[in-house]
């Protein structure tokens, strides 16, 4: 069932195509990533979800509705956490979750919400003294206070250390084993990822990619690299005998071998043994959503 169902969606601004024909679906329960760089048009694809935002053509489908048409109706039954927000910075947490579940007709019970997101030590605390990643959980339960099937994050960790980052993924996972269905943009490829089942890469209000983050890196020509620094020359087809071995690349001392299989570390540490080469901080990496950004763009990320 297609819990969120967009056909040929467009929002232009001016000369601008924010949003350039995109097509995706969001399957129910599942936890469903729109990712790309700052301006490839996440937050107003997310918003036209939300219906806060009117597309100029295209259709879509949220939870059977129109979000536009149909906009009171939806907003019974989703939750949203938006990329800005702000509360006063005088309300209290249990203030703020008390206010906001009096908006709804159907709500959860804010005492337990502020308990399950670790904001009961807060709860008589200032929003003005909560740190970055105890005002992220604030928003997340003012977001889950109608008890929503459909919950929305945008750049819900952007702006956290590193620790706040990983604890806003737990409560993700958190929420969809509740049995809610999560729409999130983000730009962080490695939270995508962690979290997603499937993810739909945008870049200049265009899906370029759409599957699973493993499928979509499975489908890089190269999916290993072995990392090492060498002062020692290599010879040309010293490592052309490793199984899996694809291509090598040198920057001054540095040495990146790509290839594939289990074998290729082991070979390239057998090669390098048997040459007498001498060479130091030696390590792996795996291919991630980054290196899939970078095949299909032919940029970083952040560029």
């Amino acid at each position: 069932m297609a819990v969120v169902s967009a056909e040929n969606l467009r929002k232009t601004y001016g000369k601008v195509a924010a949003v350039d024909g995109v097509t995706f679906a969001v399957g129910q329960g599942e936890i469903f990533g729109m990712v790309g760089p700052n301006g490839a048009g996440k937050t107003t694809t997310i918003e036209c979800c939300e219906g806060l935002r009117r597309p100029d053509s295209g259709s879509l489908r949220v939870l059977g509705l129109d979000p536009r048409a149909d906009g009171q109706a939806l907003r019974k039954r989703i939750g949203v956490q938006l990329q800005s927000a702000a509360l006063s910075p005088r309300v209290k947490v249990w203030e703020a979750l008390d206010l906001f579940g009096s908006f709804y007709e159907k709500t959860s019970d804010w005492r337990l919400l502020m308990e399950r997101l670790g904001l009961a030590e807060k709860r008589n605390a200032y929003v003005s003294k909560l740190s970055g990643g105890q005002k992220q959980r604030l928003f997340i339960a003012l977001s889950l206070l109608n008890d929503p099937e459909l919950v929305f994050l945008d750049e819900l960790t952007t702006g956290l250390d590193p620790q706040a980052r990983r604890a806003m993924w737990d409560l993700v996972r958190d929420i969809r084993a509740k049995g809610k269905t999560i729409f999130l943009t983000t730009h962080f490829m490695e939270e995508a990822e962690r979290l997603c089942d499937r993810v739909a890469v945008l870049d200049r209000g265009r899906i370029i990619a759409l599957d699973t983050p493993r499928n979509l890196i499975r489908a890089l020509p190269d999916e290993n690299r072995v990392i090492f620094r060498t002062d020692d020359p290599i010879p040309a087809d010293a490592l052309r005998t490793v199984p899996g071995f694809v291509r090598m690349e040198s920057d001054g001392e540095r040495v990146t071998v790509y290839g594939r299989g289990g074998e290729l570390v082991g070979g390239v540490a057998g090669v390098l043994g048997k040459g007498n080469i001498r060479f130091r901080d030696l390590r792996t990496e795996q291919p991630s959503l980054d290196d899939v950004f970078i095949a299909l763009t032919g940029r970083p990320l952040r560029d």
